[in-house]
């Protein structure tokens, strides 16, 4: 069975990660995605370590299952070849600053006069009009920016950034929920559309409650660590052995909570009725509930709890994450054979449905630089003659 993008062609001039992360979804699900990066040494994020041997694992985290085109964007034939490759796409991604596509001459609006099925993806970090569209479109200054990092953190800490490049990873994922959509568009009116997000808009998408709370009461969040913004008690608390969830949301949860515990004198205290008088008196409940809990360990802590409907759950590093049964059991982890590398271990596109074979989602190695520049230009139909021509004046680069 094909995938569900198979016979899409997507031309992705991004770098770095918002843009990469994005279309790696889009080959996970069968498009097929020809990575153009520019001479001599490719994508910037190839140089970024740490590097397994001489291959960068940050690279290898956003490129799997795409092809790649060495091409020298700064010539004039180069970008001559840039643009016959986009005219012959279904779609092109792009993250540059804003106005780069249109000094190449490659700003949707003349790319469409002459394909108009054509649909383009642009990323940048801080929107495309407005007084910040020109700042460089960096992950954490955009998380900054859009106050995700003043709700993230302790009151000690202050602002703390998201342990990943979140806004980067949310850019990405915003890019391929619209160019999806415009794909359906395009089925049925047979036109294409041209699709803008950024890291700053994307960022302010995930704020959720933390933002409403803003802009219905006029209510400013500060960072609270672990602990829930408005439910209590939900967050993390220390057993025998270190931190472990809880999240007891409800009041039924709430009480069958202080009886496992042996703290049912909470129910019926006045302080604690509701779950606004909670909040008010968290620390007092997180300091009995951290007493209570050093008993005994995590471990034997979410099994009681899971027994008794209680959300619960362990912190994992992400090593425990990796070789957790569960994570085993859903085939989040799979392995594809490189080249150079031999057996490398991905983490697997997070859905399951019949036309994406479970356990099969990373099917091709994150592509070497100008790996496939040649049987790209062949594949899309350009002459022999024409591809040599560009191999020999350095316009394209093949690996050999």
């Amino acid at each position: 069975m094909d995938r569900p993008l198979a016979g899409l062609i997507v031309i992705d001039l991004t770098r770095a990660l918002s843009g990469p992360f994005g279309t790696m979804a889009l080959a996970d699900l069968g498009a097929d995605v020809i990575k153009i990066e520019p001479t001599p040494t490719g994508d910037m994020i190839r140089q970024w370590g740490p590097f397994d041997r001489d291959t960068s694992v940050y690279y290898l985290s956003a490129n799997r299952n795409k092809r790649c085109l060495g091409l020298d964007f700064r010539s004039k034939k180069g970008q001559e070849a840039l643009r016959k490759l986009a005219l012959q796409a279904d779609i092109v991604v792009e993250n540059f600053k804003v106005g780069t596509m249109a000094s190449m001459g490659l700003d949707y609006d003349s790319l469409a006069l002459e394909n108009p099925k054509l649909i383009m993806a642009s990323i940048s970090g801080f929107g495309h009009e407005g007084p910040a569209k020109n700042w460089p479109g960096f992950d954490q200054i955009a998380q900054g920016y859009s106050g995700l990092m003043s709700v993230t953190g302790t009151p000690e800490t202050g602002a703390t950034r998201v342990g990943v490049p979140i806004g980067d990873l949310t850019a990405g994922l915003w890019m391929t929920v619209g160019v999806l959509s415009a794909v359906i568009v395009r089925q049925q009116t047979g036109k294409g559309q041209h699709i803008q997000t950024s890291l700053l808009s994307s960022l302010l998408s995930l704020l959720s409650v933390q933002g409403q709370r803003y802009l219905s009461v006029g209510e400013v969040p500060e960072p609270m660590g672990n602990a829930h913004p408005v439910i209590f008690p939900y967050g993390s608390f220390m057993a025998s052995d270190g931190l472990m969830n809880l999240a007891p949301a409800t009041t039924a949860m709430w009480e069958k909570t202080c009886e496992v515990l042996g703290l049912m004198a909470m129910v019926t205290d006045e302080r604690f009725l509701t779950n606004t008088d909670r909040v008010r008196h968290r620390d007092i409940l997180q300091e009995a509930f951290d007493r209570a809990l050093s008993t005994k360990t995590r471990a034997q802590w979410t099994e009681i709890m899971l027994a008794n409907g209680i959300p619960a759950g362990p912190i994992n590093t992400i090593a425990d994450a990796m070789n957790d049964a569960q994570v085993q059991a859903m085939a989040m982890v799979e392995n594809i054979h490189y080249p150079d590398l031999g057996h490398v271990k991905h983490v697997a596109l997070p859905l399951n449905m019949p036309s994406v074979p479970r356990g099969q989602t990373v099917y091709a190695p994150a592509p070497q630089f100008g790996q496939h520049s040649v049987e790209v230009l062949r594949g899309l139909g350009w002459q022999e003659d024409e591809i040599n021509d560009l191999v020999a004046n350095h316009v394209i680069y093949q690996q050999t």
